[in-house]
């Protein structure tokens, strides 16, 4: 890769407090936005990445990440690109639903491969973010990149940069990225 990349997860938002359990519904009938410890979370991390030097910031076009980036936008004085491929797992027809139950219609460990109706397999979610990346590389160089978004496909895009292998990739998913917590894609 020609650049440097980081990758931050959104802040807490209103839907994880109220609604733990249940699948974000989507669309959103009404935007779900960071709660005050989200936000404080952002300020905080973008404190640190203001230390790090971002040049450049790339953001999901959701709500909670929106307003994630431009919290961190805001501190470092930069513009937010927003590209919807960065968006969450598109989950069909369980959005909004309990994720018990597409648990139950689609074990953990087939999620790499079976699309839930009307949704989006892993490695379609790697291949969107992988796209991205790889548009993006090719328009910098030797850029400090922050990447904005949503923990299944940030650490599925970590996956698949560090090449790993299918039980490799359930082990990242364990060491996904807290809310408003981000870390350096590294390669293997």
């Amino acid at each position: 890769m020609r650049n440097t990349y980081f990758l931050l997860r959104h802040g807490q938002n209103s839907h994880q407090v109220q609604k733990k359990g249940q699948i974000y519904p989507w669309p959103e009938p009404s935007p779900i936005l960071l709660t005050e410890k989200g936000k404080r979370d952002v300020k905080k991390a973008a404190k640190e990445l203001k230390k790090i030097g971002i040049d450049v910031i790339y953001s999901s076009d959701v709500p909670r990440a929106r307003q994630t980036a431009e919290i961190v936008a805001k501190e470092l004085g930069l513009k937010v690109f927003f590209d919807s491929r960065l968006r969450d797992v598109n989950v069909g027809i369980f959005h909004g639903r309990p994720e018990e139950e597409l648990k139950r219609a689609i074990p953990l460990r087939d999620r790499l491969t079976c699309r839930p109706p009307g949704g989006e397999s892993w490695i379609d979610v790697q291949k969107r973010m992988l796209n991205f990346l790889q548009e993006i590389d090719k328009k910098y160089k030797n850029k400090k990149i922050l990447i904005v978004g949503h923990k299944g496909p940030l650490w599925l895009l970590e996956a698949a940069i560090k090449g790993l292998g299918q039980k490799e990739i359930f082990e990242i998913k364990e060491k996904g990225l807290p809310c408003a917590q981000f870390r350096k894609l590294e390669t293997r």
